[in-house]
């Protein structure tokens, strides 16, 4: 196999650790699949900018997993501002869509992987990030077709830490919650993934 980015020792790395009895592999996108959090950190900070509030940006780190209107909720607590967190999330949404999507790089090793894993475990992609986003990221890194199922922001009430869009995942794919493994680069999504019964992967921790 190729590597994207000949990182062949992760890669390998990772295969050790998905050995097992697992039927399905769920990945975030956003900092797993896709190495885009730079840009999520610039799109927050340019639209905060626009509303005359300087943000720090490793409050994106801190809350990665975590749907876009619960970030700009907890911007307002710390800031004292008062985003409209529907009106943030359009804003965020639309910049990220036109300007940052199409230069989306790949996190290689993880890509490979799931690539790897195609047609023998199920595969499920897992975002606090919209639908449209997700999709027209997994087509920019080539790997929209090997997905099965993709659970969005739009298809929960509950957004990570909370395990309710990986619980979903695993019942759209019909396989028992204890048969995944998460691959995650945040806090918030390995807690939503302990407290569905899975097992999961600090992909920046390979």
């Amino acid at each position: 196999m190729s590597l994207e980015n000949g990182n062949n020792d992760k890669f390998e790395a990772l295969n050790e650790l998905t050995k097992g009895d697992y039927k399905a592999f769920l990945y975030d996108c956003d900092g797993t699949l896709a190495d885009n959090m730079n840009d999520h950190k610039e799109t927050y900070v340019k639209v905060a900018e626009s509303g005359g509030v300087t943000i720090d940006p490793s409050i994106i780190d801190e809350l990665a997993g975590y749907p876009i209107p619960k970030v700009v909720e907890e911007i307002n607590k710390r800031y004292q501002s008062e985003f409209d967190p529907t009106k943030f999330e359009e804003s965020k949404s639309d910049m990220f869509y036109k300007e940052f999507i199409p230069k989306t790089r790949p996190i290689g090793f993880v890509v490979d992987h799931l690539k790897a894993n195609a047609g023998k475990h199920k595969i499920a992609v897992v975002s606090g990030s919209s639908g449209k986003m997700i999709k027209k990221t997994l087509e920019i890194l080539g790997i929209d077709s090997y997905v099965d199922v993709m659970v969005c922001a739009e298809d929960y009430e509950k957004g990570k830490p909370d395990p309710e869009p990986f619980l979903i995942a695993a019942e759209r794919l019909g396989v028992e919650p204890k048969a995944c493994i998460v691959f995650e680069d945040g806090d918030p999504g390995v807690q939503a993934a302990t407290a569905a019964g899975m097992k999961s992967i600090r992909i920046d921790h390979v």
